[in-house]
């Protein structure tokens, strides 16, 4: 029932072995004073050296006096200019693709169709004589662009295969 020894004597042989920690687990010793490097070391290392500068693509500087000088002269600018004309040549082409003959048979559809909804409401007699008027209008509309059409393909025809002699055909 005695109390542990608290130290314990080695044989005279042997000398005391410390025990060994891992790296991790030992205490880190701080020093008495904070470490500053002299004012030398630092100067010496490359915390007071600048950056050199290094020049970004530059502009086209002619270009953009071209640019200026339209600007000053027009008003606008080329960018703008070169924007508004593709923007042009897209509408030409929406605009070219639906023929304004195909157009007008479907308007004349559409009328037709309302027409015939107001007549089955009972109101056929209130819109008959606007709705004809309108489908005439588009009917001679028609008769037109099929005479400049049949004129272009006549002077195509000529053009492709001229007739020098016409007795030749009636034969």
């Amino acid at each position: 029932g005695d109390a542990l020894p608290v130290q314990r004597f080695p044989p005279s042989s042997k000398q005391p072995v410390p025990a060994s920690y891992p790296a991790a687990c030992q205490p880190h010793k701080l020093p008495a004073r904070p470490l500053l490097r002299p004012a030398k070391v630092c100067q010496a290392g490359d915390a007071y050296t600048q950056e050199k500068f290094k020049p970004q693509p530059t502009r086209d500087l002619e270009k953009e006096k071209r640019r200026l000088q339209n600007i000053l002269a027009t008003g606008k600018d080329e960018v703008e200019d070169k924007v508004e004309q593709v923007l042009i040549q897209k509408k030409e082409e929406e605009t070219a693709e639906p023929d304004r003959f195909e157009e007008l048979i479907n308007e004349i559809q559409e009328r037709r169709e309302f027409l015939a909804e107001m007549e089955a409401l009972g109101q056929g007699r209130k819109y008959q004589g606007i709705v004809l008027t309108e489908i005439s209008q588009k009917l001679h509309e028609m008769e037109i662009i099929d005479k400049k059409r049949s004129e272009e393909m006549r002077t195509i025809m000529t053009k492709a295969f001229p007739v020098g002699n016409k007795s030749n055909l009636q034969d």
